[in-house]
């Protein structure tokens, strides 16, 4: 019994050492190298929008894109409405009335090649576009006024791909706790894409130069992925091409939160197939940080519940101390208070994928099934 307790303080330990060194790389570093200059004059870019059944959603972020600090004749924004059947695209045409710059509703009648779903909204959208960079993001997103220069301006020579960060923001406890899972989980996707090793991109938040997708043939030419906007960071940089992943306020896209547990476990769902195909190093991390409420578990029977709670203790406070400083470098203030909440939270959802890595199922999106 002392040996296999022992051995579980040893992985905690090193779990909580683990921790505390993301905590410590991300608050020490700046992330992203300096952005180069805007290139000039400026050029004429693509915001690429995958709608279905978006009516609610999609005047908010068009709202955004209106106010966005950039010549308005630049601009082309094309969404994309897939079978939509709640009136997105009359909604879509009503909120741009009047824009100064090109905006098109595209009509998704047919399939591209191995794409589906989103991957084949954007596979037309990006046959359509006329520009150099395709700016990509979702109906459900609100961009800051400087979100084209502040993606673009990293969009050196080489690079293919340029992801800011995305912050899930609601009124609900339910939504706070969302929030605050999002930008931990992007905190350790930027302390690790600093070393050099790239994880994914943002599908919502996420410049790609169209040299860099043309280089992959397209969505058209992808195997399908529920995960599409992993599926072609990985194909790019496969292509040759670099990529930067930029943690900063001034291209902060906000989210709409999922609005229950059943949406967010989909949500969940569709995103553990992307992890499929993460490189087995990062995989075998990622189930070596999954590990710690079984653990601790093992540590409150053999051990006792006092010294559980010292643990789970340590958890809370290196935890929050990472997410103390990926809320201030998004331009946002962390309730500590949500701390305790959020680990019932995360322990809830442990359980529930681990349901889904045991028993798999169909991933359920946008009202379409995949196997």
């Amino acid at each position: 019994m002392s040996l296999l307790l022992n051995a579980l303080l040893l992985y905690l330990s090193l779990w909580l050492l683990g921790m505390g060194f993301t905590a410590w790389r991300f608050a020490s570093r700046r992330g992203a190298a300096a952005p180069g200059s805007l290139p000039g004059p400026l050029p004429r870019v693509s915001i690429l929008i995958a709608a279905r059944d978006e009516a609610a959603a999609l005047p908010r972020c068009l709202a955004s894109l209106r106010a966005l600090d950039y010549p308005a004749e630049l601009l082309e924004i094309l969404v994309g409405d897939d079978g939509s059947t709640d009136g997105t695209a009359a909604v879509a045409e009503t909120a741009m009335r009047g824009f100064e710059g090109q905006f098109r509703v595209v009509s998704i009648t047919d399939m591209l090649g191995q794409a589906r779903g989103k991957a084949n909204v954007l596979a037309h959208l990006t046959r359509r576009a006329t520009t150099n960079y395709f700016f990509i993001t979702d109906a459900d997103i609100s961009l800051p006024a400087s979100w084209i220069k502040g993606l673009l301006a990293h969009a050196g020579p080489g690079v293919g791909t340029v992801t800011g960060i995305t912050a899930v923001r609601g009124p609900r406890l339910f939504h706070q706790v969302q929030g605050l899972d999002w930008l931990l989980s992007l905190g350790m996707v930027q302390v690790v894409s600093d070393l050099g090793r790239p994880v994914t991109a943002m599908g919502n938040n996420m410049l790609v130069t169209r040299a860099a997708y043309e280089a992959t043939g397209g969505y058209e030419a992808l195997p399908f992925s529920v995960t599409e906007d992993f599926a072609l960071f990985q194909a790019v940089l496969a292509a040759g091409f670099g990529f930067r992943q930029v943690f900063q306020a001034n291209i902060r896209a906000d989210s709409l939160p999922m609005p229950t547990w059943a949406a967010l476990l989909r949500q969940r769902q569709r995103w553990l197939r992307g992890v499929a195909g993460l490189p087995l190093r990062l995989r075998l991390e990622l189930l070596f940080f999954s590990g710690f409420w079984p653990a601790l578990a093992g540590v409150a029977c053999l051990g006792g519940a006092g010294l559980a709670l010292g643990v789970w203790a340590a958890k809370m406070l290196v935890q929050g101390l990472l997410a103390h400083a990926a809320h201030r470098r998004a331009g946002l203030r962390l309730r500590w208070a949500l701390l305790p909440l959020f680990e019932g939270y995360t322990l809830s959802l442990t359980a529930a994928i681990g349901f889904f890595q045991l028993f798999g199922g169909t991933v359920v999106w946008k009202g379409r099934r995949y196997k």
